[in-house]
C-alpha cells in the first residue's frame, strides 16, 4: 500500500541552507509540501495554522534555537518527528534525549537525507521484521552462507572485502563501499577508510585526545578522524533507543 507523501517544515537561520534543504527535499519523492521558516519564532506561527508530518531543524539559531523548539514540539498533543540538520555534532546526545529521530551534519548529502526520510517513516509505521540475511562466500571451491549478524567487522582489501566473524574471516569479490551502502540498515558503520563495523559488535569506544578507536571482538580498531563525527552521532542514536 503507498503512503501519501509527507509534508515538511525546514527551520533555519541562514538562507543558503535554508534553499538547499528544501532543494534535496522537493527531490525526494516521499516529501510533498516543503514549507520553509528562518526561525523558530515563525515556525511555531506556521504550525497554529497547518499540520506538518516532519521538521528538519538547525540547532544554533538566534533567539528560540533548535533545542528550544523542540522542547515544545514535544509538548504538542501529536509532536511531529524531529530531524537536527546542524554543522555540530557536540548536542547530539541531547537531541537524543528530546526524542529526535535523527540527527544530520552539515554539509548535507543526499543520501544522508535519503535516510533521515526513511528514519521518519519507519517512526510512523515502526519497523519492519526482515529475515536473517545470510552471505555466500567461496572457500576451495565450496560456497558457505555467513549470516550477516555474525559479522563483527569487514576489512577493505583492494577491490574484495574480507569479513571477520569471531572465529574465522572469509573473503567476498565486493567492495567495502558497496557493502558500506546495502548494509547501512543493519547498523554496519565506516569507521575507516578500510574498515566497516557493526555497532551490534562494539565491546568498547575509546577515546585519547583527539583519537578514537573500537574495540570489536577483542581486536582494537581505530577511527579515522574523518569517521569520528559520524560514529559520535550514530552512537549516541543508539544510546538514546
Amino acid at each position: 500500500m503507498s503512503r501519501s507523501p509527507l509534508t515538511a517544515l525546514v527551520i533555519d537561520d541562514e538562507t543558503p541552507a535554508l534553499d538547499e534543504l528544501g532543494y534535496l527535499l522537493g527531490r525526494d519523492p516521499r516529501i510533498g509540501d516543503v514549507h520553509a521558516c528562518a526561525s523558530a519564532t515563525e515556525a511555531l506561527r506556521l504550525l497554529q495554522e497547518r499540520d506538518v508530518d516532519v521538521v528538519f531543524l538547525d540547532i544554533q539559531m538566534p533567539g528560540l534555537t533548535g533545542l528550544d523548539l523542540a522542547q515544545v514540539l514535544a509538548r504538542f498533543r501529536t509532536p511531529p518527528p524531529v530531524v537536527f540538520v546542524t554543522a555540530h555534532d557536540a548536542h547530539a546526545v541531547e537531541a537524543f534525549d528530546l526524542h529526535a529521530v535523527d540527527y544530520v551534519l552539515k554539509p548535507v548529502r543526499e543520501e544522508r537525507l535519503a535516510e533521515a526520510v526513511r528514519r521518519v517513516l519507519e517512526h510512523r509505521t515502526g519497523p519492519q521484521e526482515e529475515a536473517e540475511e545470510r552471505v555466500p562466500v567461496e572457500r576451495g571451491g565450496v560456497t558457505r552462507f555467513v549470516a550477516r549478524s555474525d559479522i563483527l567487522y569487514v576489512e577493505a582489501q583492494g577491490d574484495y572485502a574480507r569479513l571477520h566473524t569471531g572465529e574465522d574471516s572469509h573473503l567476498v569479490r565486493t567492495p567495502l563501499s558497496a557493502l558500506e551502502e546495502q548494509w547501512a540498515e543493519a547498523g554496519f558503520v565506516r569507521i575507516h577508510r578500510s574498515l566497516l563495523v557493526a555497532l551490534g559488535h562494539v565491546d568498547e569506544v575509546r577515546v585519547e585526545g583527539s583519537r578514537c578507536s573500537v574495540v570489536v571482538g577483542g581486536q582494537v580498531l581505530a577511527v579515522s578522524r574523518r569517521h569520528t563525527p559520524q560514529l559520535r552521532e550514530v552512537l549516541a542514536r543508539q544510546a538514546r533507543s
